[in-house]
């Protein structure tokens, strides 16, 4: 045994240096920093589904202004800051960057189609894809707790849409794009997991806004014929998407370099209870019993995921 784990050993035993001497589970500042930068960037994206809605733009071109201010602002902070986007970093990114940008194109026009409810809800399938992305491509263990838990939440999350099929505005081509975006979104946590790796959290949310955009701009002008440009009154709107949910991206993307994948991904599961509650209050959808039992079940899951993984991380290696 190493000195520094002897050393641990003769400390207070609740201490984080002696159940590592024990070879326990640990507690561990920056990984609850993480969690509540996620959890805030999720509550963020939630807010940011409310205010698509009323935009008088389709949900291509809301998709490319969006994520093109987005490379505006970003690229011109970061060279403020004396910063600058590699190759190397940019290389990194693209497939986040591809995936994302097409994932907020399919999106938001599901969320013009259909009810927000069943856009997120749909949404919230997530954690089973990466469930298993995290258990193959990164080596994060998946326990059959967290399975079950997950298989609890995504049961409120049926409740949910069960108890929105009734809502004048569903559309099942609206439901079909919004699984088109959900595995876009899987796909885009898998790559922005593995690229903040090599990128730090504010070079990554550049690039990812600046590929992005060049994949979103063919698509916005075979949509509008040419180049739409945004009124003052949509480009007010364009804005506060990108302080909004976009800040919930930045915060995201740092919290990957601190919480394994599955835990920011449980997280997403607050987007139905959310978005849906807040689809109600501002834009009349509305919410009956087998939605408040979904909002529930998802928000019992997610209390208990959060409050078992901020107490956790695996073991750190201390060198002999």
């Amino acid at each position: 045994m190493c000195d520094h784990v002897r050393s641990c050993q003769s400390v207070d035993p609740d201490t984080s240096c002696a159940r590592l001497a024990r070879g326990g589970p640990v507690r561990e500042p920056a990984h609850r920093t993480g969690i509540a930068a996620a959890a805030l960037g999720i509550v963020l994206w939630s807010a940011g589904i409310i205010m698509v809605r009323p935009i008088p733009m389709s949900g291509i071109q809301i998709a490319f202004w969006r994520v093109f201010l987005g490379a505006v602002v970003y690229w011109t902070l970061l060279r403020v800051s004396g910063r600058k986007l590699s190759g190397d970093q940019l290389r990194a990114t693209a497939p986040a960057a591809i995936a994302i940008g097409l994932e907020i194109a399919v999106f938001f026009v599901a969320l013009k189609m259909t009810t927000v409810a069943n856009t997120v809800v749909i949404g919230a399938l997530q954690p089973i894809v990466l469930l298993a992305v995290a258990s193959r491509r990164f080596g994060e263990h998946v326990t059959g707790w967290v399975v079950r838990v997950a298989a609890g939440a995504l049961f409120g999350v049926a409740l949910v849409a069960f108890g929105s099929s009734s809502q004048p505005t569903w559309s099942p081509t609206g439901d079909s794009l919004a699984l088109v975006a959900m595995l876009l979104f899987a796909a885009y946590f898998a790559f922005a997991k593995a690229a903040r790796a090599r990128v730090p959290a504010f070079e990554f949310q550049t690039a990812v806004w600046i590929v992005g955009s060049v994949v979103l701009l063919p698509l916005a002008l075979i949509d509008a014929g040419g180049l739409q440009l945004p009124s003052p009154a949509n480009l007010v709107w364009l804005l506060a998407l990108l302080a909004v949910p976009g800040t919930g991206h930045l915060l995201v993307n740092w919290a990957h370099a601190k919480v394994p994948l599955v835990v920011v991904s449980m997280l997403t599961l607050a987007n139905p209870v959310l978005a849906t509650a807040g689809a109600a209050v501002f834009l009349g959808e509305g919410v009956d019993g087998w939605q408040v039992a979904g909002f529930m079940l998802v928000l019992a899951a997610l209390v208990v995921t959060i409050r078992r993984e901020a107490e956790l991380r695996t073991p750190a290696v201390v060198p002999t």
